[in-house]
């Protein structure tokens, strides 16, 4: 894990963003769902933003990644490797994890990848829905150098009506490069 105060240092001085839990308290499991994701800078904001609040997140990485050495740092940096070519019941696998750990977060992005995409999918939310955990949903506004959490979510079971909700929290949000993400308002 990134120490609390460096990482502060870094997001805030360095890199001159300002920090926006909203009083959320964090509990001991959850998905966090980050959007919109469309640069690799995504990672850095995020990992200084939960080094902020003293957590450590998994993240779902596309399973060519992890070989050596890159596959030790991602593994270091709490990666999970998913196989995205084929079907294999990833929100039972991400579920499994959840019951197997007394405190894990996993992150999500919405569009499940860094390129133009035309919707979301929605992963995180069965995924948090399965393993009965609140979603904690993330956001990043390059254009104010904001990051935070807009709000701790637990779904209902109501998809259409819990996504919709989800989604009017992202309208106007545009991540590093707008032209490579999908955003809400535009599905």
């Amino acid at each position: 894990m990134i120490r609390k105060g460096f990482s502060y240092f870094m997001y805030t001085k360095v890199l001159g963003w300002t920090f926006n839990a909203n009083g959320n308290d964090f509990g001991e499991k959850g998905v966090f769902m980050f959007a919109p994701h469309t640069s690799n800078w995504d990672f850095i904001i995020g990992r200084f933003f939960m080094g902020m609040l003293r957590l450590k997140p998994k993240l779902l990485v596309k399973s060519s990644l992890f070989f050596p050495p890159l596959g030790w740092i991602l593994r270091a940096l709490g990666g999970i490797p998913v196989d995205r070519s084929k079907k294999n019941n990833l929100i039972d696998q991400v579920v499994d994890i959840f019951n197997s750990r007394e405190r894990v977060y996993i992150v999500f992005t919405p569009e499940g990848t860094r390129s133009r995409t035309k919707k979301w999918k929605t992963g995180f939310y069965y995924a948090a829905l399965k393993a009965n955990v609140p979603i904690y949903l993330m956001y990043a506004k390059f254009d104010k150098k904001e990051g935070g959490v807009f709000e701790v979510f637990r779904p209902t079971g109501n998809v259409e009506a819990d996504l919709s909700y989800i989604k009017s929290l992202y309208y106007g949000i545009k991540g590093k490069h707008p032209e490579k993400g999908v955003f809400p308002d535009e599905e």
